[in-house]
């Protein structure tokens, strides 16, 4: 196994300098790997391009269930008989509301998702103006998730204020067949170049923990370099009772972190984001992953919970990190800080006094 020199990692890095598939393995699987060096090494770049502000998302499923694919890891896939809340696309009253609630809880960006493999013309008109809406009485970004879109609809929610969109590549080329048969990858690659093509910011998120080799791992990282993307969600794969894939094993924290190094290595310009499973997995060396990712998802995701946003908030603060938005921290928190709260009622009464 290659031996890394932790300062050529990061002044490569950000020189957009290739980073050869010896050095990559090395980072995911080498027992040599001093992981402080590491991460100091990726914080190098991570505070070249974002300095030490973080950038919360909150998600809004603003249609859940009811979705033809097949897609093995989704509660909302046909074949899952997961026990979630199915409906319809929400009142644009509820979705306009809820991105009020995002903004005020610190988000920059309020990310829509619609389940389904793509929405008919009347639903892209219709989604395009409620982002009208959104953009007309927030200063927040808007991100929509809506399936395999071809050009005229990517244009019509670019042309409505649509500031990125999400299509996710998930996992590897090679491994997507064992994933879902329903689409093709190639599919999921076209919508992304063509959102590219008509100027779209694109974010494209990839779930760790469905049975991926760490080559797998670096297909993917290198994949979403070569198309360039402006974002890229690293979910940590969350079981869900009645998906069709089980349980395989609790990931461990320091290869959650290695493989965030590894994205951001390989994308330094990329807004690398902690999402689902960042509280199940990483644990309490979640706020090792600030120091790599540049933003969080906060508020829960699709269909699984997340931690108390009080506790996010706090994390930050003590990392020594300040949040991209029009509110502060300290406006942020409500009532007393979340550590007092997670703590006993002696201790709390203990430092109080």
């Amino acid at each position: 196994m290659k031996t890394v020199n932790y300062d050529n990692l990061a002044e490569n890095s950000i020189k957009e300098l290739p980073l050869d598939k010896e050095t990559a393995l090395s980072i995911l699987t080498s027992k040599d790997i001093e992981l402080i060096s590491l991460i100091n090494a990726t914080f190098k770049v991570r505070k070249e391009y974002f300095g030490k502000t973080i950038s919360i998302h909150i998600i809004n499923n603003i249609q859940n269930g009811y979705c033809p694919e097949d897609c093995k890891y989704c509660a909302q896939s046909k074949d899952s008989s997961a026990d979630i809340d199915q409906y319809t696309m929400k009142s644009d009253e509820d979705i306009v509301k809820e991105a009020k609630a995002a903004y005020e809880k610190g988000a920059f960006r309020y990310c829509m998702v619609s389940s389904g493999i793509t929405p008919n013309p009347d639903r892209i008109e219709h989604i395009a103006n409620v982002i009208r809406k959104i953009k007309s009485l927030y200063n927040i970004e808007v991100c929509i998730s809506a399936g395999i879109l071809d050009k005229e609809k990517l244009s019509i929610l670019k042309d409505a204020g649509a500031d990125r969109i999400n299509h996710n590549i998930n996992t590897s080329e090679s491994l997507y067949p064992n994933i879902c048969t329903t689409h093709k990858y190639s599919d999921r690659l076209r919508t992304i170049s063509l959102a590219k093509e008509i100027g779209l910011q694109v974010c494209s998120g990839i779930i760790i923990g469905m049975g991926e080799t760490a080559e797998d791992i670096i297909e993917m990282a290198l994949t979403l370099n070569k198309m360039r993307v402006e974002s890229i969600p690293v979910n940590f794969f969350i079981p869900i009772e009645g998906t069709r894939i089980k349980y395989i094993s609790l990931l461990d924290p320091e290869y959650c972190l290695r493989v965030l190094c590894l994205f951001r290595l390989l994308n330094p310009k990329a807004d690398i984001r902690i999402a689902a499973g960042r509280e199940l997995h990483l644990r309490e060396m979640e706020v090792l992953s600030f120091y790599i990712a540049n933003s969080l998802f906060l508020d829960g995701y699709l269909n699984t919970k997340g931690s108390k946003n009080n506790k996010t908030y706090q994390m930050i603060i003590d990392a020594g990190f300040t949040l991209n938005s029009d509110f502060s921290l300290d406006e942020l928190i409500k009532d007393e800080p979340q550590f007092l709260k997670d703590h006993s009622e002696e201790f709390s009464n203990t430092i109080k006094k």
